[in-house]
């Protein structure tokens, strides 16, 4: 995988893990949480990685 699309699949990593919190917020809270922080840190990846 080339260094130039890392950055894409994490925010596309970040996307996925937003669609599970949506998902999942009605019946498991704690695990929306948990994919929420886990989005996060793949959008901030992917933020860091593209401006580095």
């Amino acid at each position: 995988m080339s260094k130039d699309w890392v950055w894409v699949a994490l925010l596309a990593l970040s996307g996925f893990l937003i669609g599970g919190v949506y998902t999942t917020w009605k019946t498991a809270k704690f695990m929306a949480t948990v994919l929420a922080v886990c989005a996060l840190l793949a959008a901030g990846g992917a933020v860091a990685w593209m401006l580095s």
